[in-house]
């Protein structure tokens, strides 16, 4: 389940830091809060168009460690709030969560399917 105050973040402007771990090391790749699509069972679903050292990384590690962080929602000390959330993803380039992205995103080659385990606010 996701939590409301992780929707509301993803509601505003943002980055979304997604990161994962190759055989040289960690990888980071960005894409932007407005991306990401959530499925009715709490999958984020996030539009590919580059991300070929993920999609690598993926086929041999699929955990992900995503950030996203908002300035406009209220945290536990004040304003503004993160979370860190750690899943596990797949890239998807044909079916219904594909042609979900597809429809949105025309320049999308994959969509990014991260399955949440945790999401943890840290602000």
């Amino acid at each position: 389940m996701i939590p409301e105050k992780l929707l509301e973040v993803l509601k505003n402007y943002g980055v979304v830091a997604i990161a994962t771990q190759g055989h040289d090391g960690p990888h980071l790749v960005n894409t932007w809060h407005s991306y990401v699509q959530i499925t009715n069972d709490g999958r984020l679903l996030i539009p590919a168009g580059y991300m070929q050292q993920t999609e690598a990384n993926i086929a041999s590690n699929n955990n992900v460690l995503i950030t996203v962080g908002s300035s406009k929602v209220a945290g536990i000390n004040g304003p503004g709030t993160g979370f860190l959330i750690k899943g596990t993803a797949d890239f998807i380039t044909t079916g219904p969560d594909f042609d979900t992205i597809k429809a949105k995103f025309n320049w999308a080659r994959a969509a990014l399917a991260i399955t949440i385990l945790s999401a943890t606010q840290t602000l």
